[in-house]
C-alpha cells in the first residue's frame, strides 16, 4: 500500500487531503493519513468576528474528521522530518512512545508560526493573533480589563487599562482593531464608571499607509474610516517592545496599556528551517510541480513553499485562496505521478482581495474593481460564508451574524487560562518590579540584566542594598515568612526574569530539604 503523508492542518494541508480524497478516496492501494496538532480547521478570515462575538467561538473551525472522512488522522505535533528514512516523527499520545510514521509521498504543508524574535518582552506580555486560541485570549482580555478599570479609582492606571495597542498595519491588524475597536466601545455601555471618551484604541503601523496590499484609494478609505470611529493611527512608528504595562516604540516613546496585540509577520516553522533542502525566504523550494528538486516524492503547499507561478513567474503569495488552489494542483499531481500521468504546473490569479473593517464597513478589489463601504462588506461576508467549509458552519454563521443585528454584545468572560507555576517578564530600566510593603506573591530569578534591591531609609531616602545579576534570585523573604515585602526591587537596566509563583514555590520549599537549606542560608546573610 502506497502511504501519502501530509504534515500540517492549515489551507493547504486539508485542503490537499480533500483533493484526494476526490481522486484516490475509495482505492484500497493507497492510505491518505494527516498529521495535525488540532483536530480542526480554523477559517482565518472570520477570527476577528470572534473577538466581538459576531459569530460563536466554535464556528470558525471545521472538524477534519468530518471534513475529510477517508484520511487516517494523527492529532499530534509534528517533531521531525526525516527526508533521507522517508520518515516522520509525531509526539507521543497518552504514553511516552513516540509515534513514528513511514511515507511513499511526503506533502509539507506546515506553514508560519508567530514569532516576537529580537523584540524584548514581547513574548512575555503581547498578545499574538493568528490562532482561535489568540481570538479568544484577546476577547476575555479586553473584558477583564473593562471589569477592572471599572472599579480602578487610580487615574493613571485606567487610562493603561482603557487604552488598547494593535501593532500591524496588514490586514490581520486592520481587521483585529476594528473588531476591537467595535467591541470596546459598545460594551463599555454596560459599565457604569467607564466613560466613552476615557477609551483609546491605537493602531501602529511601520510604513506611510496602511493595507499596502490594496489600492491607495481603498486604503486611503480604510484608514479615515477608522480614525472615524475613533481608533488613533499612528503611522510610520514601529513597535520595538513591551513591558507588563507598556507599549514601547522604537525612539524611546512608551504607551502605557495592559492590552498589547502584535500581528508582526510570522516566521518560518523551525521543522521547516531544519530540512535539509534548498529554501528561498525560509520557505522550501519547489519545482513547478510543487515538488522538491531533489527529493522524489516530497511535496510543499501553503505559507512554507517557495512556488513561482508557471504564467507570471513572479511567487505566490502566502494566502489562503492561492493554498487552496496549490493543494488541488499538488493532489492531482501525486496521482499523476502514482498512475503515470502528466503533471501540472501551478498557475493561478487572485480574484480579488478583502478586507473588513468592522460595523458593516469593508474594502475590496475584486476583479480589479474597487469597492468600499456597506456593499464591500456584504460581498466580503457572501464570499466568506459560501467559502466557509461544511454546511453546518454556514448555517450556524449566518444565523450569528442574523441575531449580532438583533443583539447587544455578549459580555461573558470565559477564564480558560490555567495558573503557571513559572512564568517569564520583561522590564525595562528603571522599572519597579515590587514595592516595599507589596504582598509577596512570586519568586524572582534574573536571567539577563541587573536589578537593584534598595528600602526607604528614615532621613535618607531610597538605598540601595544590593545589585543582582543573571543566575540571583530575589523575592523569596515575603514568600518565606508570609509577610509583606520588606523592600523595593527595580530593574537597572533592560532585565529578562524567571517568576515562580507562591505555591510552586511553597510545595518545593516544603518538600526539597537541600532547596530549603539554601533559601534559609540565603535568608539568613540578607537579614545581617
Amino acid at each position: 500500500m502506497k502511504r501519502i503523508l501530509i504534515v500540517g492542518g492549515g489551507f493547504g494541508g486539508v485542503y490537499t487531503a480533500l483533493a484526494l480524497e476526490k481522486l484516490v478516496g475509495r482505492d484500497p492501494g493507497v492510505e491518505i493519513a494527516l498529521v495535525s496538532k488540532e483536530n480542526y480547521l480554523t477559517f482565518q478570515p472570520m477570527l476577528p468576528e470572534v473577538i466581538s462575538g459576531s459569530i460563536g467561538i466554535v464556528d470558525t473551525i471545521s472538524p477534519i474528521r468530518r471534513l475529510c472522512p477517508n484520511t487516517n488522522l494523527y492529532t499530534r505535533t509534528v517533531e521531525k522530518i526525516d527526508l533521507e528514512r522517508n520518515r516522520v516523527i509525531a509526539t507521543a499520545g497518552f504514553g511516552s512512545r513516540q509515534c513514528e510514521l513511514d511515507y511513499d509521498h511526503l506533502v509539507v504543508a506546515l506553514g508560519n508560526v508567530t514569532s516576537f524574535a529580537g523584540q524584548p518582552g514581547l513574548t512575555e506580555h503581547a498578545l499574538p493573533f493568528k490562532y482561535l486560541g489568540d481570538a479568544l485570549a484577546l476577547r476575555n482580555r479586553v473584558i477583564h480589563t473593562l471589569e477592572e478599570a471599572d472599579l480602578e479609582p487610580d487615574a493613571e492606571m485606567r487610562r493603561a487599562l482603557l487604552t488598547f495597542v494593535v501593532a500591524g498595519g496588514g490586514f490581520s491588524g486592520v481587521e483585529a482593531v476594528a473588531e476591537l475597536n467595535d467591541f470596546v466601545r459598545a460594551a463599555a455601555k454596560s459599565f457604569r464608571r467607564v466613560r466613552p471618551d476615557e477609551i483609546r484604541v491605537v493602531l501602529l503601523h511601520a510604513q506611510g499607509l496602511i493595507l499596502p496590499e490594496l489600492p491607495r484609494s481603498l486604503a486611503e478609505f480604510a484608514q479615515r474610516l477608522l480614525m472615524k470611529r475613533g481608533v488613533e493611527i499612528r503611522l510610520n512608528t514601529r513597535l520595538h517592545g513591551a513591558t507588563m504595562d507598556a507599549a514601547l516604540l522604537v525612539g524611546g516613546e512608551r504607551i502605557a496599556t495592559r492590552t498589547l496585540v502584535s500581528t508582526v509577520p510570522s516566521a518560518p516553522n523551525p521543522l521547516v528551517a531544519m530540512l535539509p533542502c534548498k529554501k528561498e525566504k525560509g520557505r522550501i523550494v519547489v519545482n513547478r510541480h510543487l515538488q522538491l528538486p531533489d527529493f522524489p516524492g516530497v511535496w510543499a503547499v501553503g505559507d512554507c513553499a517557495w512556488i513561482l507561478d508557471a504564467a507570471t513567474g513572479e511567487p505566490c503569495p502566502p494566502t489562503a485562496q492561492h493554498a487552496i488552489r496549490e493543494a488541488r494542483c499538488l493532489a492531482a499531481n501525486i496521482v499523476a505521478d502514482l498512475r503515470g500521468g502528466a503533471k501540472k504546473e501551478f498557475s493561478f490569479s487572485a480574484l480579488g482581495k478583502m478586507g473588513s473593517l468592522g460595523h458593516r464597513s469593508a474594502v475590496a478589489e475584486v476583479f480589479g474593481l474597487k469597492i468600499s463601504g456597506f456593499l464591500a462588506w456584504w460581498l466580503w461576508r457572501t464570499v466568506y460564508l459560501m467559502k466557509l467549509p461544511g454546511l453546518d458552519r454556514k448555517i450556524r454563521v449566518a444565523t450569528d451574524w442574523t441575531l449580532d443585528l438583533l443583539l447587544p454584545p455578549d459580555l461573558v468572560q470565559l477564564k480558560t487560562d490555567k495558573g503557571f507555576a513559572i512564568r517569564r517578564e520583561h522590564f525595562e530600566p528603571n522599572e519597579v518590579i515590587f514595592r516595599e510593603g507589596d504582598r509577596g506573591d512570586w519568586l524572582y530569578v534574573v536571567v539577563e540584566g541587573e536589578v537593584a534591591i534598595s528600602r526607604d531609609v528614615p532621613g535618607q531616602g531610597e538605598v540601595t542594598l544590593r545589585t543582582l545579576g543573571p543566575g540571583e534570585c530575589f523575592g523569596e523573604i515575603a514568600l518565606v515568612s508570609d509577610q509583606a515585602r520588606s523592600a523595593t526591587a527595580r530593574s537597572r537596566s533592560s532585565v529578562n526574569l524567571l517568576a515562580v509563583d507562591r505555591d510552586a514555590f511553597q510545595a518545593l520549599f516544603t518538600n526539597l530539604p537541600p532547596l530549603r537549606g539554601f533559601f534559609e542560608q540565603l535568608i539568613a546573610g540578607r537579614s545581617r
